[in-house]
């Protein structure tokens, strides 16, 4: 990948020179370089807010009652795993239900790391972790708080205005994911 990236750069370095636009191409290397740096920075702030909030609510036992609410979900979704995976896999489902993107991690890492230890074959990951992958590749958002930090890092003059159709999506992503998964689970047991 490093050999591709620098391909492209070197090509456009050339192209630029070529074509007399090198100064042109360097300062939009560098405004780049201000706005990536601008923008992990109104991230941070976001993902900072977000690990502190899922922190307290862990501390004060508001994860157990989220907990309580979705075990009837999670017990379908994930039938063959121990309480302990279905606490850290109901923090992960909350956390990305609250859109708090990468403060979601840690839980999921825990979670599939307990997952794994509870795994009859190492070898392969099981049923519980593939619909762990599929839930947190598709995660229903009900605030998308990440797409909104950028839209507002970007200027945009609305960033909440996309909040309906990544409902949308995102729900239709996931009712299409988990019922592939179920459909696939079901068919490799019946093998």
């Amino acid at each position: 990948m490093n050999y591709i990236w620098c391909g492209l750069i070197i090509i456009s370095l050339i192209t630029a020179a070529v074509n007399g636009n090198m100064e042109v191409t360097i300062n939009a290397a560098f405004d780049g370089a201000k706005a990536a740096v601008d923008t992990i920075l109104a991230l941070a702030g976001v993902m900072c807010f977000w690990t502190g909030i899922m922190k307290i609510a862990e501390k004060s036992g508001l994860s157990d009652k989220i907990e309580k609410l979705l075990r009837p979900l999670i017990t379908f979704l994930f039938p063959n795993s121990s309480n302990e995976a279905k606490k850290y896999i109901s923090m992960n489902m909350s956390a990305n239900l609250l859109g708090m993107g990468n403060a979601a991690t840690p839980m999921g890492i825990k979670a599939m790391q307990t997952l794994d230890k509870e795994n009859p074959r190492p070898e392969y990951a099981s049923d519980d972790m593939c619909m762990l992958v599929v839930l947190n590749t598709t995660s229903l958002q009900l605030i998308p708080t990440t797409i909104i930090a950028l839209r507002t890092a970007a200027n945009s003059a609305n960033p909440f205005s996309v909040i309906l159709p990544i409902w949308i999506s995102s729900l239709a992503a996931v009712v299409a994911a988990v019922t592939v998964a179920k459909l696939w689970q079901r068919r490799r047991h019946r093998k």
